[in-house]
């Protein structure tokens, strides 16, 4: 007797449980970012550099259920900058900034792994950017894990006296009372606000900081982001 036929999942179905592994795997590997050090995760994504891209597979699909997408707002700021800023965008993933201000400004992207033409694959604690080079310094939904305060001192090193830092930050990542609190861990690593700080998106905020002519503490603030949470689907 013939064997009866298994049905294969229709392609909206397959297309959902494809969807369920990526959103999983996203999740998985989101939860290490946020948890090891920014060179622990160099050296994972530099051994396993397909993880990178299901990493962004995954954050794209994110993305498409947010309410509007942080980096436009960042590159609304850029095009509104003088032209020829040296802006250097750590941790870019596709370097969609680069693209999209490129032609304006001359922009440095930086990530874990190369996703795209003219990335530079780097821990982004140490990069190869030299002192004082740059103008704009952007971290979109990047400063991820303990290394939080290496992060900014690097920034701070890479950027020229009164230069501007971009930074967008999950609204889930702050505790009830912190965003002054990681305000004042800013102004500890060298930074002060340039503009009040943007709270009114439900998912994110906005900050905008200047590189002050005082040095940095040597002594990490003790705020810490919580990891970031995401809705599963």
């Amino acid at each position: 007797a013939p064997k009866p036929q298994t049905a294969k999942p229709s392609g909206s179905l397959a297309d959902e449980l494809r969807a369920r592994l990526a959103g999983g795997r996203f999740r998985s590997l989101n939860e290490d970012l946020y948890t090891n050090s920014g060179a622990a995760n160099f050296r994972r994504f530099q051994a396993e550099p397909e993880l990178a891209d299901a990493y962004h597979r995954g954050f794209r699909e994110q993305a498409k259920g947010w309410p509007t997408n942080p980096l436009d707002g960042i590159i609304a700021k850029l095009n509104a900058l003088l032209p020829r800023r040296v802006v250097a965008d750590m941790g870019c993933g596709d370097a969609r900034l680069a693209a999209e201000c490129g032609a304006r400004h001359d922009v440095r992207s930086l990530d874990l792994v190369a996703m795209a033409p003219g990335v530079i694959a780097c821990n982004i604690e140490r990069t190869p950017l030299q002192k004082d080079e740059c103008d704009v310094c952007v971290f979109c939904l990047a400063l991820m894990g303990p290394s939080l305060w290496r992060f900014l001192g690097e920034a701070f090193r890479i950027l020229k006296p009164g230069g501007l830092l971009y930074v967008v930050e999950v609204r889930s990542r702050f505790e009830d009372s912190s965003i002054d609190t990681f305000v004042d861990g800013c102004k500890n690593a060298g930074f002060d606000l340039a503009k009040p700080f943007d709270a009114s998106n439900r998912m994110f905020v906005a900050f905008e900081f200047r590189k002050a002519s005082r040095k940095p503490s040597k002594t990490d603030p003790a705020f810490a982001f919580r990891a970031c949470v995401y809705k599963k689907r």
